[in-house]
């Protein structure tokens, strides 16, 4: 059977090690799965097969085998009557039966180990196509994880550059309020500079002037003889 060249390489398969090998595990184990899926449903086929030609080749065996005993017994009961030529004709159809025993025996022998050889390679598919299954369904969530990590490292970034952002901003603001600070320092620094004691000086000083005008008037209307009552 073609298949059975195959049954050395599906035996000896490692799975784990197929798949710590593959590039692209998530793409490559859908791949090999259906591969392994369609080599299961042949095998699957074969095996039956296989299976019921050992059936058979053992009910052959069981029927040869008692045609050999019954023959055996007839012998015997032709011995038992005094019967030499009948136990004889008996003798020689179970050996007969015998010689064709021997090679539905071996036919048998054969066809048990190739029915075991399949459901070898039917029970190592099926559990390798488990272990697939369950890596395929680890590595995804792996991937999901991973996914989920990259947005919220994609987030962070985000996050940072909106918080360097506002730090510029606060920066700026504060630059702002510094200039405008400084310019209003610059404006009372810009306002003209009066002394305070030549202000009042002023001020006294006109109050004296006018003093000095009326007492020189009064000493003119002195002088003049015109009295204060005469003053308008």
């Amino acid at each position: 059977m073609a298949i059975l060249d195959r049954f050395s390489d599906i035996i000896s398969a490692n799975v784990n090690a197929l798949i710590d090998r593959m590039e692209d595990p998530e793409k490559m184990i859908d791949q090999y799965l259906r591969k392994m899926m369609d080599d299961l449903a042949e095998v699957k086929q074969n095996t039956a097969s296989v299976m019921a030609e050992e059936t058979r080749a053992k009910r052959l065996v069981d029927d040869n085998e008692a045609e050999v005993a019954k023959y055996g017994n007839f012998a015997r009961k032709a011995l038992e009557a005094g019967n030499d030529g009948d136990a004889r004709v008996f003798l020689s159809k179970k050996q007969e039966l015998e010689d064709i025993g021997t090679g539905l025996t071996n036919a048998y022998a054969k066809a048990h180990e190739n029915a075991t050889k399949m459901r070898q390679m039917h029970d190592k598919l099926a559990t390798d196509i488990e272990k697939m299954r369950q890596r395929r369904a680890m590595i995804k969530a792996q991937l999901s994880v991973a996914d989920t990590q990259d947005k919220l490292n994609k987030a962070s970034e985000s996050f940072g550059k909106s918080k360097g952002a506002m730090s510029s901003f606060e920066r700026m603001e504060e630059k702002a309020s510094r200039r405008l600070d400084e310019s209003n320092a610059m404006a009372d620094l810009n306002k003209e500079y009066k002394d305070e004691a030549a202000t009042l000086e002023e001020k006294y000083a006109s109050e004296s002037g006018a003093a000095a005008v009326e007492d020189e008037l009064a000493r003119m209307k002195k002088e003049m003889g015109l009295s204060s009552s005469d003053e308008d």
